[in-house]
């Protein structure tokens, strides 16, 4: 099975889940590695914690790594919610820890979380999705401590219509754009699968993003489920594997200690 690339566990404010019963899932279902990717969203407003305690959260891994070493690859990742006043910060952090993998994120928007239905009450759908990209592509321009860029659309999960009236088509000037500065800075994406099972029939990026990004000439793409919970680790890879070859992908990305490395899809 595809390794999962993008999962939570217990060390994110809004997962319960143990790292080791990730762990034991990836073996269930036949990985041969994974990544884990604690959120680290700091300096936002939000009534979940999503600061990572990076210190145990290494020391823990590495011992899981350590002692799961026979049975599956496990490595270490995080998902950093970027800001461009954090460039700094976040150089601090990716040269201090050994993480194997860094995904980039927008979560907040000017700090604030668009999650939640006030976020689009205050400004309107189409605004608030296009805020969200255009804060998507000043991260993406801006900073550089990451290797691939987190859900790109991940705003349309929690859109009153969700993906209705979302399209590729419809954004189509700044998705370019965002795209376009991913790749001039060597940069990858992620097919995150959650917006499958999150109400919107399709990964994030939707395909369209997805086939628009290879034809770009961008060649770095990582899978994830961006599981909070084992069951859905994994979920739908097999059906994401066919999308990713329809969008034009023959191959798939994983990181060893922040170096791509290229396989078949």
């Amino acid at each position: 099975m595809l390794p999962d690339y993008h999962l939570h566990t217990d060390f994110s404010g809004d997962s319960t889940t143990p790292p080791r019963a990730q762990i034991e899932r990836a073996i269930q279902l036949g990985m041969d590695s994974l990544c884990i990717t604690d959120h680290h969203d700091y300096d936002v407003e939000s009534i979940i914690d999503f600061n990572l305690d990076l210190d145990p959260y290494m020391s823990s891994l590495t011992r899981l790594q350590e002692e799961y070493k026979d049975r599956i690859d496990v490595r270490i990742g995080i998902e950093l919610g970027l800001q461009v006043h954090l460039k700094e910060y976040f150089k601090e952090v990716t040269r201090r820890y050994p993480f194997d993998f860094v995904i980039g994120s927008t979560h907040f928007i000017d700090r604030k979380d668009p999650a939640y239905p006030e976020f689009f009450e205050e400004r309107g759908e189409a605004n608030a999705y296009l805020q969200y990209f255009e804060t998507t592509l000043d991260n993406v321009s801006h900073l550089d401590d990451y290797d691939v860029a987190g859900h790109i659309d991940y705003i349309v999960r929690y859109g009153p219509n969700k993906a209705a009236f979302y399209s590729y088509e419809a954004y189509r000037d700044i998705l370019d754009r965002i795209l376009k500065a991913v790749i001039e800075h060597g940069k990858g994406i992620e097919c995150n699968t959650a917006g499958l099972r999150k109400g919107i029939s399709q990964p994030n990026p939707a395909a369209d993003v997805l086939k628009r990004y290879r034809e770009l000439g961008g060649e770095i793409l990582t899978i994830g489920s961006d599981a909070h919970i084992p069951e859905d680790l994994g979920a739908d890879f097999e059906r994401t594997r066919e999308l990713l070859k329809e969008c034009g992908f023959s191959y798939y990305t994983v990181f060893r200690q922040r170096k791509a490395q290229f396989l078949p899809l």
